[in-house]
């Protein structure tokens, strides 16, 4: 067993290091799927190291840090937390080594992955394009586009997890993740005169696949969506949406049992099987992820004090949360979220919407915003500026 060693640092920065990398490990392994890079499956594999190293320190601050009965029930809260974020990583290293296995996915399955509500592409940056030579932050690509860059092919060697100061070159392959609607922004900015719209292989593809397919690609946004809103239920201290959170895996289990059926039925009709496994993993991934979300809101329901750091926390990570209510001077008042384009204009991605007492989460593109309503989205803090931009407020950000 590898003995980690103990470095004095905060809680509150190991857990804002824990939920980062757990959400990177969550975007590389779907990369690794699609892409079938086992370069990407490598480095998720080596994140979980990181991870296990992130866990130790969380469990020896937590121990130092209760001193009475009070402290001990707050740290328990946040070490519940941490150790929802250690599974989900746990299960994305589960799907990055099944590629490294060669563990094979339908084809049908990688074709339809730009119809999850967050899409993954890969884009070839030309010489002498608007990226070529900037920053991330010079250009504020993900505000400017709605994707998030979450790795660099340069060379023969890779950049994940790039930050506003990572230089890009001409040549350089990005991989990115946003909303479909982001995709030909990112594109445009890169020079590539069209999308890449290769067709997978199509080996072991069977038409009876298609509603587990589907059923995949749902699972993926349910689970995505259940994460947002548990931390998003602990941040603002809200049991109704900690209740939804509950409901999503609820249904992601009724979900599962569907898939489940469907690939056996159509393990009937083929002679390889091998690329329905992958099926099979897929649907466990998205369903431990979505088990995870419910640990952390589990804090919220059993009315476990939350210490004022974990707002720091989520405030202060690479992908924070926010809550806007939309003012009457708004730009957006009576627009629909598909003609405001919030996904591509300010890089954010909207969890929810509250409607006078009444929630909307997971708000189709026909939702129409009002005046009073109370956004709750995440992403960048260049992209939330932009977007408390379009709400009605100019510098100063509205209380509550």
């Amino acid at each position: 067993m590898m003995e980690h060693e103990y470095q004095p640092v905060s809680f509150k920065d190991v857990l804002i290091e824990m939920k980062d990398i757990s959400e990177l490990m969550v975007d590389l392994s779907y990369s690794a799927i699609l892409f079938d890079s086992k370069e990407i499956a490598l480095e998720v594999v080596n994140l979980e190291e990181s991870m296990n190293k992130l866990v130790y320190q969380a469990r020896i601050q937590s121990v130092l840090a209760a001193r009475r009965i009070e402290e001990a029930e707050a740290m328990s809260g946040m070490l519940q937390v941490a150790e929802a974020a250690e599974r989900i990583a746990n299960s994305a290293s589960d799907i990055a080594k099944l590629i490294l296995k060669d563990i094979r996915f339908p084809a049908k399955l990688k074709r339809v992955f730009p119809e999850a509500e967050e899409i993954v592409t890969r884009v070839i940056v030309s010489q002498g394009s608007e990226l070529a030579g900037h920053t991330l932050g010079d250009l504020k690509v993900q505000s400017t586009t709605g994707m998030q860059v979450i790795a660099i092919r340069r060379g023969k060697g890779w950049i994940y997890d790039p930050d506003r100061v990572t230089r890009v070159e001409g040549g350089d392959i990005l991989i990115a993740r946003g909303p479909e609607a982001g995709e030909d922004l990112l594109f445009s900015m890169a020079g590539a005169p069209e999308r890449s719209r290769s067709e997978p292989p199509r080996a072991g593809e069977v038409d009876d696949l298609d509603r587990a397919v589907q059923l995949i690609i749902e699972m993926k946004n349910l689970s995505e969506l259940s994460v947002g809103l548990a931390y998003t239920s602990l941040l603002f201290n809200n049991k109704e949406v900690a209740h939804e959170v509950v409901a999503l895996d609820s249904a992601l289990d009724d979900m599962r049992y569907d898939l489940d059926l469907w690939v056996l039925e159509a393990a009937r009709k083929i002679e390889d099987v091998h690329y329905l496994r992958g099926l099979l993993y897929m649907s466990s991934f998205a369903q431990a992820i979505s088990d995870s979300a419910r640990s952390i809101v589990d804090v919220i329901l059993r009315d476990i004090e939350i210490p004022p750091v974990f707002k720091k926390i989520v405030r202060e990570s690479d992908e924070i949360i926010t809550r806007i209510p939309v003012a009457e001077s708004s730009p957006l008042v009576g627009q629909t979220l598909k003609e405001a384009s919030l996904g591509t204009v300010t890089g954010m991605v909207v969890l929810a919407i509250k409607h006078g007492d009444r929630w909307v989460y997971r708000p189709g593109k026909s939702v129409r915003l009002e005046s009073g309503d109370i956004i709750i989205a995440k992403g960048r803090r260049d992209g939330e500026c932009r977007l408390y931009e379009l709400a009605g407020y100019a510098l100063e950000l509205p209380e509550g």
